[in-house]
């Protein structure tokens, strides 16, 4: 079975995102990247529910090279990712508090250094159906010099050197926008300036 290792941890890690919330149903998707073919979760199952058998095997254009399942409908986007980008893992998510800030703003600010991990100010890509050449040309400008970005009314997208480090990736940027939207209730959130990123920048080079 081709990239049957990888074919593995797809349902690994559709599990793991189902479990903690990041997704539900049949929402949200995943890809990884190895050799010139791409593996990724098919359309229509729920990602805690899969075989390997059930992720469909593309090469870079697009074309089904093993599997029966279709491949997921946002396989444009994937692709636009891995073409721009040399990352090998891309994972998609609905998570609620994506979503709220998707809807709402342009960009997520930097009110935790921990954005520093995700690249900084997260952008908010503009609407286009899923699915789409637009979509997928939206985000992957969103995502220039980024590890995520969200997009609007839809959702998030984080990429990583593997599905673990797109995950976590994921997780993060959700973890970001809960404590932003939940900030709001309390007052006006302070967002770092420049300067204080800069400095937390140059703490960690010194260890």
């Amino acid at each position: 079975m081709r990239l049957g290792e990888e074919r593995e941890r797809l349902c690994e890690i559709g599990s793991r995102m189902v479990d903690t919330g990041l997704v539900l149903g049949t929402s949200g998707n995943i890809s990884v990247r190895r050799s010139g073919l791409v593996a990724v979760t098919p359309g229509g199952v729920a990602l805690d529910r899969l075989s390997p058998e059930d992720c469909p095997v593309l090469d870079m254009s697009g074309e089904v090279v093993e599997g029966e399942r279709r491949p997921s409908s946002e396989v444009p986007m994937h692709l636009a990712i891995y073409a721009a980008t040399t990352t090998t893992a891309v994972v998609h998510t609905h998570s609620r508090y994506a979503v709220v800030v998707s809807t709402t703003m342009s960009e997520l600010p930097p009110i935790h250094y921990n954005a520093l991990l995700l690249g900084g100010v997260i952008r908010v890509a503009p609407y286009a159906t899923y699915g789409t050449p637009e979509l997928a040309a939206h985000v992957r400008t969103a995502l220039e010099g980024r590890q995520a970005a969200l997009m609007a009314n839809h959702g998030a997208v984080a990429l990583g050197g593997d599905l673990d480090q797109a995950l976590e990736g994921a997780r993060l940027l959700e973890w970001l926008c809960a404590v932003y939207v939940q900030a709001k209730m309390v007052g006006e959130p302070r967002v770092l300036t420049e300067e204080e990123l800069v400095a937390v920048i140059e703490r960690a080079a010194r260890g």
